[in-house]
């Protein structure tokens, strides 16, 4: 994410000691189901009621029916997972819609909707398919107005209403406006999603685009990411959008979508992205997903770039700088997934830290005098990058600007470029599709360099105090 400030292994889920009595309350007892419910929220140091327990999503199919004017989404959730527990019933995360009914392995489900939290109570009849291990397949329809979600920093996101369509921005919260599911990171999953909308306009999402069929006056579009996503990287864009389809020499398959207000001024950084994507791979490994792009609104459609997965959203023309920092999060952040929100400046570390190497390699801008400068701002040292103070602060620039001087201290104490560069590929290649923490990226460092850096994790990771430059 850049929210145009200064630069912006699947894990068991942890449940917070009152989670089950939580998930009792409101999910009770179903006849005949032998287990118990799954919890309410996962502990998430900064969002506990963020994501579910008992279970983890494969699959997410979403059928999606958009009224841009009328701001009215008529939705079907095909949600394949497998039970961690036997369960008796499970949650799902959902915002302001209205839930139409739900199966579970077809058979009709009790609902009950306690604000954003949707327990589905499976028939009886259902209980083998639940119990722990097992696969299940759960359905949801729901319709109604897709809100606006306000972040703990006043930022806005989830169903984000724009002149011609809208667009679904997630991080890290707001995917829960437009369709029910397990919305915590640490739960990444393969999505299908398709999109119908009125004959003129485009329905964007992520992954590569499997088909496009106009009939009476609606065009359906049908999208398929076969890598996992966190559900926060999942996107709709709704528009009148310029489309252009290629491959890079590579064999990345380029989609990009492009508001016409925003084409002209746009066109030489987008042309920019094989290029880019070539330059990231030959420092970061080989690129993860087999499809790129972008998708570009007009100015003002939202406040902020985020880099969903595939195609980051731009919210207007973007420059090289932007470009290249959304990009790099296509390795940290999206391959390599935060395990939690307090795992932040992993992904806008490194990818802040890409802009520095970026500038270095085609601007004359030493990586020194980048990290200089930002070691320079007091800004940056407001509160330690692996500890903000509250979710608010999950954006602030010490994630981003110090979290990029964590990543160069490292290369300096490696003393050695080509095997500081061998240690990032071989982290996103050992943590490739995965969820990784802070300590996951620490212990990895030390075990490859064979050093104990304990004074530079307390320093520039954790520390309080802006140490000294040298050292």
């Amino acid at each position: 994410m850049n929210h145009l400030r200064p630069a912006r292994r699947r894990t068991a889920h942890l449940l917070p000691p009152f989670a089950l009595a939580l998930a009792l309350l409101a999910g009770g007892c179903t006849g005949g189901v032998r287990g118990t419910p799954g919890a309410a929220g996962l502990r998430d140091p900064y969002f506990p009621g963020l994501g579910n327990g008992g279970y983890d999503v494969t699959h997410y199919g979403l059928e999606l029916d958009v009224d841009p004017a009328g701001n009215h989404l008529r939705g079907t959730a095909t949600i394949t997972a497998r039970a961690t527990q036997d369960l008796s019933a499970f949650h799902l995360d959902l915002a302001g819609l209205d839930v139409d009914g739900a199966t579970v392995e077809g058979r009709p489900a009790a609902v009950n909707r306690a604000g954003k939290e949707l327990t589905l109570r499976p028939a009886a009849d259902a209980e083998d398919r639940l119990r722990e291990g097992r696969t299940f397949t759960a359905v949801v329809r729901y319709s109604g107005s897709p809100e606006t979600i306000t972040d703990p920093d006043g930022s806005e996101e989830g169903w984000l209403r724009t002149a011609d369509g809208a667009v679904a921005l997630g991080e890290p919260a707001g995917s829960m406006a437009w369709f029910p599911g397990n919305h915590h990171p640490s739960d990444k999953a393969a999505y299908d999603i398709g999109i119908t909308v009125p004959e003129g306009l485009a329905g964007i999402s992520n992954g590569e685009l499997v088909s496009r069929r106009t009939e009476n006056g609606r065009t359906a579009y049908r999208w398929r990411t076969a890598e996992p996503m966190a559900s926060y990287l999942a996107t709709v864009a709704v528009g009148r959008f310029v489309t252009e389809e290629s491959v890079t020499p590579d064999g990345i398959r380029l989609f990009t979508a492009v508001d016409p207000e925003s084409a002209s001024a746009s066109e030489d950084v987008r042309a920019r992205i094989p290029a880019v994507l070539k330059w990231s791979a030959g420092k970061f490994g080989p690129y993860p997903f087999s499809s790129a792009g972008a998708i570009v609104e007009r100015t003002g459609d939202s406040a902020y770039a985020l880099e969903t997965q595939n195609r980051p959203v731009f919210p207007g023309p973007p420059d090289t700088a932007l470009l290249v920092h959304e990009l790099a999060h296509q390795w940290f952040g999206n391959s390599v997934t935060l395990t939690t929100w307090r795992d932040m400046w992993l992904n806008e570390g490194f990818a802040t830290y890409a802009e520095w190497l970026w500038a270095a390699d085609h601007e004359d801008v030493p990586v020194r005098e980048s990290f200089e400068a930002a070691y320079e701002s007091d800004a940056n040292w407001a509160f330690p990058p692996a500890d903000p103070p509250t979710a608010a602060e999950l954006s602030e620039p010490p994630v981003y600007g110090r979290g990029a001087m964590v990543v160069h201290r490292v290369r300096l104490a490696m003393d050695d470029d080509r095997a500081f560069f061998a240690l990032v590929r071989g982290w996103t290649k050992a943590q490739r599709h995965a969820n990784a923490s802070t300590e996951d990226f620490t212990a990895y460092v030390e075990e490859e360099t064979g050093r104990d850096l304990t004074e530079l994790w307390d320093a520039w990771l954790y520390g309080r105090s802006r140490p000294p430059l040298e050292g």
